[in-house]
């Protein structure tokens, strides 16, 4: 991965800064709203599928799961509108940004409420953690940027593809359910009804045209949705428990509790995300014509670091640079960061009206976890691309890969493997993101980098 650094440009020879670039334009009112919709249409059913999937894993009432919603709009609109406007030289990449909830957080959430009590007995350990990690992540952030050659395509290549690997029980479970005892578990219909969602994403891409193809899978939900109805799988009945306008308070679920393992696990999450985030950074920096000056990545890092503070706080998710809107950048060719300030700023609109949470918190499970499925497969098959850039002949980056996977995929597919182990180590090794990161990490350490002796450093391909 390799950085671009530069300074403000100028004219030659009169001193005179140039023209304002593209990225700092101001488009007229009506256009850059339709846009900034466009950029919201994009990223929404992937920003509110974190909140449904560890609601759902973790059983919580509807109205708590909008709850859920509503702080994790919130949340990404206020990284968003950081991200895309920056405070000062201090934090924000000034770059058309989009933040969203990161997948990366989904399995080691679930796995820390599900070890300390369960449901909302297990969310104050949750938020703890999440807590120490943002602060974590103030702290490191310039550091990472200096060190990001340690986090080359093989590294992030295999955390990626385990991402999406690991997250598909996740989504089989609002599908089919999670109890295989219990007498609706496997519905044919409600299967069909998932299989009917990635159906009309499927076909919405190949023949939808303009927007209609670039919201596929928000399209696609809500006509799922309508199908659902006549099943019985909607039930309303939360929103009216609601009012249009407030915001959940600090901590809503009590003081935050602090584990280690748990802190561990989630500032794990924390590097996974910086090591996600660098990757969109730099590919919307090449997009838009406009190399990163030096800083500017730390200070897009920091702004991660934040929405981890703030979620700790506001009883949401760690966020990330979502690589759906770095692609409607290189397609629409829309470069303007105050496009994507605007989304932000529908973000923070919808995160402060409750009955928008309660009203995706009602969605039923098969038409979620149908999308989902398609997401993070999706997810796996950027993890692929990415990997297609590693130099395999005369490496071990096919046995670095081959580790990895094994080591990480191990709890997912025996989820009681480590049950022998002591509590706290079966925090980190169960989680397959976790435990990725940290092998991948210290074996391409131990190949690529650690020199013996006058040996030559083996070639890691591109880093």
């Amino acid at each position: 991965m390799q950085l671009r650094f530069s300074r403000p440009s100028r004219n030659p020879g009169d001193g005179v800064p140039s023209p304002r670039h593209p990225v700092d334009e101001v488009p007229p009112p009506t256009r850059m709203a339709l846009l900034g919709l466009q950029h919201l249409a994009i990223m929404y059913a992937g920003a509110i599928a974190v909140p449904l999937l560890v609601g759902g894993a973790l059983k919580l009432p509807q109205h708590t799961i909008g709850v859920l919603v509503n702080a994790d709009l919130l949340v990404s609109g206020i990284v968003t509108l950081i991200q895309s406007v920056g405070i000062g030289k201090i934090i924000g990449v000034r770059l058309p940004v989009v933040a969203g909830a990161t997948f990366t957080c989904v399995s080691p959430m679930i796995l820390i409420a599900q070890q300390f009590g369960g449901g909302e007995a297990g969310l104050p350990t949750v938020y703890g953690a999440v807590l120490v990690s943002g602060v974590f992540g103030l702290v490191i952030a310039r550091f990472f940027a200096m060190v990001v050659r340690f986090f080359p395509p093989l590294v992030s290549g295999c955390v990626i593809c385990v991402i999406g690997l690991s997250l598909i029980g996740a989504d089989a479970g609002l599908i089919a359910g999670n109890d295989p005892k219990s007498a609706d578990y496997g519905q044919v219909s409600h299967i069909a009804l998932a299989g009917l969602v990635m159906l009309l994403i499927v076909l919405l891409h190949k023949f939808g045209r303009g927007l209609v193809s670039q919201i596929a899978v928000l399209l696609s939900i809500v006509i799922g949705t309508l199908v659902a109805i006549p099943m019985g799988l909607v039930d309303l009945s939360g929103m009216g428990k609601v009012g249009w306008f407030g915001v959940s308070h600090p901590f809503t679920f009590g003081a935050p509790q602090f584990h280690i393992a748990a802190i561990i696990s989630m500032c794990v999450v924390m590097l996974v995300t910086f090591t996600e985030s660098t990757a969109d950074i730099v590919a919307v920096s090449e997009m838009v014509d406009k190399p990163l000056a030096p800083g500017d990545l730390a200070r897009g890092l920091a702004a991660d670091g934040l929405s981890g503070v703030l979620a700790g706080f506001m009883n949401s998710f760690p966020d990330t640079a979502f690589a759906e809107n770095v692609g409607l950048v290189g397609l629409t060719g829309v470069r303007s960061r105050w496009v994507v300030a605007t989304c932000g700023g529908f973000l923070v609109v919808l995160g402060l009206i409750p009955k928008v949470g309660s009203l995706v918190a009602a969605l039923p499970g098969p038409v979620v976890g149908g999308a989902a499925t398609v997401m993070f497969a999706m997810v796996t098959a950027v993890g692929l691309r990415v990997l297609h850039k590693v130099q395999f002949e005369g490496t071990h980056n096919m046995l670095i890969i081959a580790v990895t996977l094994s080591v990480a995929l191990l709890p997912s597919v025996a989820p009681t493997f480590y049950a022998k182990f002591p509590s706290d180590f079966q925090m980190i090794a169960s989680s397959p993101i976790t435990s990725a990161v940290i092998v991948v990490f210290l074996l391409n350490l131990l190949f690529n980098h650690w020199r013996v002796g006058n040996r030559p450093e083996v070639p890691a391909g591109t880093h």
